[in-house]
């Protein structure tokens, strides 16, 4: 694992972010609520911490609106309409969603192509259905109404079929939950599938912008106890590591695509690359460095989600070399990343097993919140209408 020197001096020192910024990374937060929007605690990322646009899952809404007071407004107004639950947590995320993406319009109005967005998931229950997910891909875009959101669509065998059919309808796209450098090309080129077949219906390539959100944290959090178990010194030494060897790998998958003359005539009509997206960044081990998925993952055209506890602490100590110039700690590191994927493999973990789960158990974990949500919501309904009536 490279280990880069905090030894710098001047701004970029005290501003480790802004260096890493400058080296080709966008900043996102991970995370939504109303509070944080009325409070101007967003707005206040944006403007300090180099916050370039956000993230959301069924989680993040789940504990959003199940912990808040800031909805209790609008779920007595959509209990008055006669809202069911489903239609409710609609209304609520999308909301969020809007004020969210016009924040973004307002504060930076001339963003680098594809920042200054938020993203919304399609109901994770879809999952497994290719034509339920680009229906309401389809929906979500027109219910939000704003050309800077994207919609998230998890990258499994069936989602992997939807992301094609919508970007060439000029829907942008968060593919999310991948987990595998395999599975991150299959996006990338499902992405490039979509632009030629919206490049051949007349529909603006230059409007479409995507990322492929390659998940990390937990990759480690699975395969770390695997090492353990086998328990050689080789494989102790791989710990930590296989996540940051995955997303480096998907990474020289997103230089060879997108430099790839199949890709090079689409730019020439204005498209977009789809830059991979660092998500799962805040550590679940203490004993590794806080912001070792920042440190170790600065490069061209990327972006890094973090949760607010990973982007202070980037901001306020985040590792980057000596100097004033952008830096790369993935390309140099690429042909380490190959050997680390194929000695875990070597020493008797099962790496493409443990990913399958991995992906199979986001699903799941969305799903559940999404199910806790509506539950959450319809109970709220419940009450506001009852209060409504004078019960």
């Amino acid at each position: 694992m490279t280990s880069t020197s905090s030894t710098s001096t001047g701004p970029t020192a005290s501003d480790p972010l802004a260096r890493i910024v400058a080296s080709g990374v966008s900043p996102w937060l991970d995370d939504l609520s109303r509070a944080r929007l009325r409070s101007g605690g967003l707005a206040d990322l944006v403007r300090t911490a180099h916050v370039l646009g956000v993230t959301t899952n069924p989680t993040i809404f789940d504990k959003a609106i199940a912990d808040g007071e800031a909805y209790d407004e609008q779920v007595a107004a959509l209990a008055a309409e006669g809202a069911d639950a489903e239609a409710a947590v609609r209304a609520l995320t999308t909301d969020d969603v809007r004020t969210a993406a016009d924040l973004f319009a307002q504060l930076l109005p001339d963003p680098r192509p594809g920042d200054a967005r938020v993203s919304i998931e399609v109901d994770p229950r879809l999952a497994h259905d290719t034509e339920g997910t680009i229906e309401q891909a389809r929906a979500l875009w027109r219910l939000v109404d704003r050309p800077n959101v994207y919609i998230k669509i998890p990258a499994t065998t069936e989602g992997l079929a939807a992301i094609p059919a919508v970007i060439a309808e000029g829907i942008s796209v968060n593919a999310t939950l991948i987990f595998s450098p395999d599975t991150y090309r299959a996006v990338a080129n499902a992405y490039v599938d979509g632009l030629e077949q919206a490049h051949v219906a007349g529909v603006e390539v230059s409007t479409i912008a995507s990322v492929a959100s390659v998940f990390l944290s937990r990759i480690d959090a699975a395969v770390d106890p695997l090492l353990t178990e086998v328990g050689t010194e080789e494989a102790l030494g791989l710990r930590g590591r296989t996540a940051l060897a995955g997303a480096r790998v998907s990474y020289e998958a997103f230089t060879e695509i997108f430099s790839s003359p199949r890709f090079t005539d689409l730019a020439a009509a204005g498209a977009h690359v789809q830059r991979p997206l660092w998500a799962s960044t805040g550590t679940k081990n203490p004993d590794y460095p806080d912001t070792l998925y920042v440190d170790e993952l600065v490069a061209p055209d990327v972006v890094n989600t973090m949760p607010e506890q990973t982007l202070r602490a980037a901001a306020d100590h985040a590792r980057v070399p000596e100097g004033d110039g952008p830096f790369d700690t993935v390309t140099p590191n690429v042909a380490d990343a190959h050997a680390v994927l194929e000695a875990v493999v070597r020493v008797g973990v099962d790496y493409d097993g443990a990913l399958a789960d991995l992906e199979r158990d986001g699903v799941s974990s969305f799903i559940a919140s999404w199910e806790n949500l509506l539950l959450t919501v319809a109970d709220s309904l419940e009450q506001a209408r009852a209060a409504g009536n004078g019960h």
